[in-house]
């Protein structure tokens, strides 16, 4: 297996994922260099930059399928990069490659975002793997939801239906993804605390109610229904 060093010129590939732009963003020549070539090798257009700021300003200029991010970059640090990333387009798919190597930092880049996190020093052969993995699976994930009457722009985060179309804050995004992805059936509370807000055990909290209730505020008392002692559930049609 070779390393970082020995990067190999990698195979091109066929299929739709040939072509796809691929963004990388890390301060160091010497891997930039190598990655832009094993990945062009490969068949993916590709763009290098060195520092924080210059991605954000090349992914806000250029759409881009993916984007390889180190996250021990001069000025902005990765960590803010990543977040300004998926503030700028929730759907942007991130690898995470850096030195760091510390639960912290691989938890905390997947919750702001990240797919994927590998650490330095690292297979190309790998590497690769990986980003044909992510390019594969943005390719599959659907960009809506239709259920209740009402559909879900699941990039943009907006629902339009007989209210016409509102945007949604993340957590009532992320709630109303949760319970139009089972629409039909009744989602419990606790499922929902797990899933949205991170809560694996019933702190009493009833932060749940409250964003049913804003939710129902934007698209309609009817949009959602509560099961008293079982859960919420949006309806099917």
């Amino acid at each position: 297996m070779s390393s970082l060093l020995d990067a190999p010129s990698a195979s091109p590939i066929s299929g739709s994922s040939a072509g796809a732009r691929i963004l990388v963003i890390d301060d160091e020549v010497g891997i930039l260099n190598i990655l832009a070539r094993g990945l062009r090798g490969a068949g993916y257009v590709v763009e290098p930059v060195a520092d924080g700021a210059a991605g954000l300003e090349a992914s806000a200029q250029r759409p881009c399928d993916l984007i390889i991010l180190d996250l021990m970059l001069p000025g902005m640090g990765g960590v803010e990069v990543l977040r300004r990333l998926m503030a700028q387009r929730p759907d942007h798919r991130v690898i995470v490659l850096s030195a760091l190597n510390d639960t912290p930092s691989k938890v905390t880049s997947l919750e702001l975002g990240a797919q994927d996190y590998l650490t330095k020093p690292f297979s190309f052969e790998e590497l690769l793997a990986r980003v044909h993995a992510q390019l594969r699976e943005g390719r599959l994930r659907p960009v809506s939801l239709k259920a209740g009457g009402f559909t879900m722009d699941l990039i943009r985060r907006q629902v339009r239906g007989a209210f016409g179309r509102v945007q949604l804050a993340e957590r009532e995004f992320l709630l109303l993804r949760e319970l139009m992805s089972a629409a039909g059936t009744t989602v419990s509370k606790e499922h929902l605390l797990a899933s949205v807000w991170g809560y694996h055990f019933d702190p009493g909290t009833n932060v749940v109610d409250v964003y049913v209730r804003r939710l129902r505020a934007k698209l309609g008392m009817d949009s959602i229904k509560t099961l008293r002692g079982e859960g919420y559930r949006v309806d099917l049609a």
